[in-house]
């Protein structure tokens, strides 16, 4: 049995539970001065104070820093072919997301590229951004397909999910995301690639194996309520458990039917009205918010405040993608979280480890520092939580440990 000991620890700031935190509960977590962390075969054994036990241990002395659980990213677009640096120009210029899409820009050409993309190409593009998130604090990625839109294309994307998460220190949780945009040679056919979508990728999908969640993006010029719940219905009988993009650039009905629908989460919600925060409550759907996709985009805040006094669990996330939000740094979302929406850091802290797991089914393993837990944590050039929370721009990490070994 391998036994590594995290000692040393300033200030030992996580939630607790297995379960998504609303309302009050959210800003409720456990701090502990002098503290300690046993692992073993990767696992947490145990939390404690004062002095340890340190016989048959590997030692990592914290040096009297912050720890934290590792982070998770509960929203991402990691595989992807080519970037979009020249839309840039065009939004300072005046034009919106939609004007960029509708002109053959966005999703699109990102589809274009991703398609002419080999496994290889994108799997090493991937990998270099995973490396960049671990030294940011992630130790936990949710990752969409969505760029392919063709049926070979979205396995291919999946299978690039899947094989990343076999060798790749960060954890990886799929979702089949064929529903981000109906494609080019679709435009005039919709409901059939609505039907491709449903009944010829999401079988192959379960029958491979390679995801666990199945999203839509429910916007103007993108997929309606009615056909995001005909797909979202659709991966239901096929094993997917629902996402949604609702509510990022217009109110049409996403976050009403994600409540309805049962979703797991519903992600961005900027413009979340009322009666979608009231929807998401009853069903018990997790709110992914996406502050750096406001902040490209000179958009509004997501109402994230309104959500924790409604009892909606708020989880926060990247939104990492070569478009809207070219960023894959969490430590941004967290100043945001506070700077923007409002949120406390034990808020924050919350949002981006406990209810970010929740949001795709981790939080029995990951997403805080207690006993049956996997050892993720970060060590911290920070003294206390509030610090990480007012540094802006720095990269504060000093350690990160996955499964008890440091990465």
């Amino acid at each position: 049995m391998k036994k590594v000991l995290i000692q040393n620890i300033g200030m030992l700031a996580t939630p607790k539970g297995t379960s998504a935190h609303r309302g009050e509960e959210q800003g409720k977590i456990e701090m502990l001065k002098d503290a300690w962390v046993l692992i073993e075969d990767g696992v947490i054994a145990k939390v404690g104070t004062g002095k340890p036990d340190a016989a048959g241990a590997e030692v990592i002395d914290a040096g009297g820093n912050l720890v934290t659980p590792g982070l998770v990213d509960a929203h991402t677009h990691l595989i992807f072919g080519g970037w979009r640096q020249n839309e840039l120009g065009l939004k300072l210029h005046g034009a919106s997301y939609l004007d960029i899409q509708n002109a053959g820009g966005g999703i699109q050409s990102t589809t274009n590229a991703t398609r002419t993309a080999t496994e290889e190409e994108l799997a090493a593009k991937a990998e270099d951004a995973l490396n960049e998130m671990l030294r940011f604090g992630t130790t936990t990625c949710e990752a969409k397909s969505g760029y392919g839109l063709a049926t070979e294309h979205e396995l291919k994307e999946l299978r690039v999910i899947r094989d990343l998460n076999e060798r790749h220190p960060i954890d990886l949780v799929a979702t089949f995301m064929g529903a981000h945009l109906v494609p080019a040679e679709y435009k005039q056919n919709r409901d059939e690639y609505v039907r491709l979508v449903c009944e010829e990728m999401m079988p192959l999908v379960k029958e491979q194996g390679i995801a666990k969640f199945c999203d839509v993006f429910c916007e103007a010029d993108t997929f309606t309520a009615e056909e995001s719940r005909r797909i979202l219905e659709a991966g239901l009988k096929y094993g997917l458990r629902p996402k949604i993009h609702a509510d990022e650039i217009e109110a049409i009905g996403g976050s009403v039917l994600a409540g309805e629908i049962g979703a797991i989460s519903a992600e961005h919600l900027i413009v979340c009205p009322p009666e979608g925060i009231a929807s998401m409550a009853k069903g018990g759907v997790i709110a992914c918010l996406l502050p750096a996709t406001s902040f490209n985009l000179g958009a509004v805040f997501a109402p994230a405040r309104d959500m924790v006094k409604a009892g909606v669990p708020v989880a926060m996330a990247t939104d990492f993608n070569p478009g809207s939000c070219p960023c894959l740094n969490m430590q941004f979302v967290i100043n945001l979280g506070c700077l923007k929406y409002k949120l406390t850091p034990e808020e924050v802290l919350t949002a981006v480890t406990l209810n970010g797991a929740a949001a795709i089914d981790m939080a029995d393993k990951v997403g805080s520092v207690e006993a049956g837990k996997q050892g993720d944590l970060v060590i911290w050039n920070a003294p206390d939580l509030d610090y990480i929370c007012y540094r802006v721009g720095s990269n504060l990490v000093k350690t990160v440990v996955k499964k008890g070994v440091v990465v």
